[in-house]
C-alpha cells in the first residue's frame, strides 16, 4: 500500500458539515487494489472500518471514530457505446459534467450534487426527477464477507427511494452471530449506461426546472442548458458547495420524504389546515415533502440559534454557521423531528449515515 497510514486524524474537514472528531488511523487509497488491501488489513487486526467517500452525507460524533478511516481516492472514467463506467473516488459532479459534455443524457438532473461517484448507489441519489436507479446496470463492488470482488447487476441493488442493497447488507459478528454494522459491500466502481439523444435531456419531469427553460414538463431541452438551470435552482436553495456560504456547510437534505400508506396519509391529512402536497406512488402509497412538514410545525428557513440552524434557503438542511458541535446539530435535528411527529404524527427519518451510531 502507499502513503501508508496517519494517526489521530480529525475528521471534520472531511465531511461538508465540517464536524467530526478524530480517528484513531487514516488510509486514502487511491486504487482498488489498495482498497481491498487497506480493508483486509484492518479487519485482520480486529480493528472498526469506516469507509469515508466524499463525506456529504455523513454524521460523525465529537468523539470520532475509534478505529480506521480507510479514504477511497480511486481514479478513472471509460465512456463506451453510451456505458460510462466510473471509479468510486471520482467526484459526482464531474461525472455528471464529462456525461453532457459527451452529449449523454439521463443524469443530468443530478448535476450539483456533492460527493463521490461511488456513493450514488449506496443511497439511490435523485433529484429533480431522475435517480441513479434508472441508469446504473452494474456495480462493482468488494464483499467484506466472502473477501472477493463481485458484480452486482440493477436487480440485485435492490433499489427502492433514497435505498439499496448497500445499506441493507449487513456483517455479523463472527461469534454471537448477531448484525454488528451494514456495509458488507464496498462499491469500487458504477456502470451507467446513459442515453445518445443528439444531445437533448431526458424528459424533464421537474416543473421549476421544466419553468426555468420556458418549458413544459416533459420536453427536452440542450443537455447544458438543463445542466445549469439545476445548478441555479440548488445554488439558490444553498445546495451547491460554497465555503463562504454556511447555508452549504450541512449533509444535504437531512431528512427524506416520507411516504405513507392510505390510511397513514388519511390521518396525516385530517391534521393539516390545508392538503398536504403528495405524489402517488406505484404501489399505492403518498409520498408527501419533509420540508412542507418542518415549515408547517413551525421550523422556517433559517430556525434555531447559535452554531446550528436550518438553512436560511431550504428548511431540509441543517447547517453549521461555524464553531458548531456534532451535538449541537442533533438537538437541532431532534427538536425539528419531535416537532414534526407532535403536530402531524409523522415521524421524519434521516436521510445521512451516522458514524458511530447516534443515539438524538
Amino acid at each position: 500500500m502507499t502513503g501508508g497510514y496517519e494517526h489521530a486524524v480529525t475528521l471534520a474537514p472531511y465531511t461538508t458539515l465540517r464536524l467530526g472528531g478524530p480517528a484513531d488511523h487514516f488510509f486514502t487509497a487511491d486504487t482498488d487494489a489498495n482498497l481491498v488491501a487497506a480493508i483486509r488489513d484492518v479487519e485482520g487486526h480486529g480493528d472498526d472500518l469506516l469507509i469515508l467517500g466524499g463525506g456529504s452525507n455523513l454524521v460523525i460524533g465529537d468523539e470520532g471514530f475509534r478505529g480506521t478511516v480507510v479514504r477511497i481516492a480511486t481514479t478513472g472514467v471509460t465512456i463506451r457505446d453510451g456505458l460510462m463506467s466510473v471509479a468510486a473516488g471520482v467526484g459526482w459532479d464531474d461525472v455528471v459534467a464529462q456525461a453532457v459534455d459527451e452529449g449523454l443524457s439521463g443524469i443530468e438532473c443530478l448535476s450539483g450534487i456533492p460527493g463521490l461517484a461511488g456513493a450514488t448507489p449506496i443511497q439511490n441519489v435523485g433529484a429533480y426527477g431522475q435517480d441513479v436507479s434508472q441508469t446504473i446496470v452494474m456495480v462493482d463492488a468488494y464483499d467484506r464477507v466472502a473477501e472477493r470482488m463481485v458484480l452486482l447487476d440493477n436487480a440485485d441493488c435492490a433499489f427502492t427511494y433514497r435505498h439499496s442493497v448497500f445499506k441493507d447488507a449487513v456483517l455479523t459478528d463472527a461469534v454471537s452471530g448477531e448484525a454488528r454494522s451494514a456495509g458488507r459491500y464496498v462499491v469500487t466502481r458504477v456502470h451507467f449506461q446513459l442515453s445518445d439523444a443528439g444531445g437533448l435531456s431526458a424528459p424533464i419531469r421537474y416543473k421549476d426546472v421544466a419553468s426555468a427553460l420556458g418549458l413544459a414538463v416533459g420536453e427536452r431541452a440542450p443537455l447544458k442548458a438543463v445542466r445549469e438551470a439545476v445548478i441555479e435552482q440548488r445554488r439558490r436553495r444553498g445546495m451547491v458547495l460554497d465555503p463562504a456560504d454556511h447555508d452549504t456547510w450541512s449533509a444535504g437534505s437531512f431528512f427524506t420524504n416520507p411516504i405513507l400508506d392510505a390510511g397513514a396519509f388519511a390521518a396525516l391529512a385530517a391534521r393539516c389546515e390545508t392538503p398536504p402536497p403528495h405524489y402517488p406512488e406505484p404501489d399505492g402509497r403518498f409520498k408527501t415533502l419533509a420540508a412542507w412538514l418542518i415549515e408547517q410545525a413551525g421550523f422556517g428557513k433559517g430556525y434555531g440559534s447559535g452554531p446550528v440552524s436550518l438553512s436560511t434557503k431550504h428548511t431540509l438542511a441543517l447547517t453549521n454557521r461555524g464553531g458548531a458541535s456534532t451535538a449541537d446539530l442533533l438537538r437541532l435535528a431532534a427538536e425539528v423531528r419531535d416537532g414534526v411527529a407532535a403536530r402531524f404524527g409523522v415521524t421524519l427519518v434521516p436521510e445521512p449515515a451516522f458514524v458511530p451510531d447516534l443515539t438524538w
